[in-house]
């Protein structure tokens, strides 16, 4: 499981409530712009905010709304405790997802090493569903918990595992993790985007960070299109990185700002946002928006004119 995995966002009405209208157009707008994976009840989803009710609610909408277009991988993974953790996992199993998503800093929440993070693990594949392929995502909230490589090595030979959400904001540490999976069925995907580019010349099967929620088209191009046009994949990848700054502003409600301004969303409301960041950022804002649509659009051009 690779290419473009899509962190998703969750739409909230003014209310606070999930809009679901709002969530059937990003949907379209995500597979319409080469999205390859959707990933629902991630941190991007603000899944730290949302009830298990919600989480398995938007779960199971993504995937009756993907209808089967592109995979649907879902997390969910929030708990301390190994009950509250399986059941709140087997909650979002039963909606249908194509890989079930464990956060590594779950299976070690108080940071103790390898052993724990062993026992948990294997406390918890022995009571999930046999036949559901799993992921693995190292989400940095409560804590960045980075698999070592031993970890990473043991899970890959296990055969459960598919897809690999790396977080370690490292090129030389993902180009030996994709060594240490190659044969496995498990594949890395590095989420940090001022590494894109070299990461998949690395072997990174992909990208999966926060800016699919802008530009996952222009992310496709780079990882479909590097070896035939190096030039303007590095030009591009230039572009990103430095757009990719942006996210400082105040995300996820700087991506859900993009978003309305395409129509795609109704409101930027979030629930690990309380402030306005026009207010906040009154130095970016919308000006830094507009011009990253100039630049996004200029690429498209670019692109098109191939």
């Amino acid at each position: 499981m690779d290419g473009i995995v899509a962190v998703m966002l969750t739409p909230f009405d003014n209310k606070g409530a999930i809009d679901y209208a709002s969530l059937a157009r990003l949907i379209d707008w995500y597979i319409a712009n080469g999205v390859d994976v959707l990933f629902a009840a991630c941190q991007s989803s603000e899944m730290q905010f949302l009830s298990l009710e919600e989480r398995v609610d938007l779960s199971r909408f993504v995937v009756e709304q993907t209808g089967g277009r592109v995979p649907v991988v879902s997390s969910g993974h929030v708990s301390d405790t190994p009950d509250d953790q399986l059941a709140e996992l087997a909650a979002i199993a039963g909606t249908g997802p194509d890989a079930l998503i464990l956060i590594t800093n779950r299976l070690d929440p108080d940071n103790k090493g390898e052993a724990a993070f062993r026992a948990n693990l294997d406390a918890l594949m022995s009571r999930l569903p046999a036949g559901m392929p799993l992921g693995l995502y190292e989400c940095p909230a409560p804590y960045r918990r980075l698999l070592s490589d031993e970890e990473l090595t043991y899970c890959a030979n296990s055969g459960r595992f598919v897809i690999f959400k790396d977080v370690c904001c490292d090129l030389d540490r993902v180009a030996r993790r994709v060594r240490l999976t190659a044969g496995t069925p498990l594949s890395v995907v590095n989420a940090n985007g001022t590494i894109a580019l070299e990461a998949m010349q690395a072997g990174s099967k992909g990208y999966s960070g926060v800016f699919t929620n802008i530009h996952p088209d222009l992310y496709a191009w780079m990882y479909r299109s590097w070896r035939t046009h190096p030039d303007l994949a590095r030009e591009l990848s230039a572009f990103l990185a430095v757009a990719s700054v942006s996210e400082l502003m105040g995300y996820p409600a700087i991506a859900k700002l993009y978003l309305q301004k395409l129509g795609i969303l109704d409101t930027i409301k979030c629930r690990v946002i309380d402030y306005d960041i026009r207010e906040r950022f009154w130095w970016g804002g919308e000006p830094i928006l507009d011009k990253i649509m100039i630049g996004s659009d200029h690429y498209r051009k670019v692109i098109a004119a191939l």
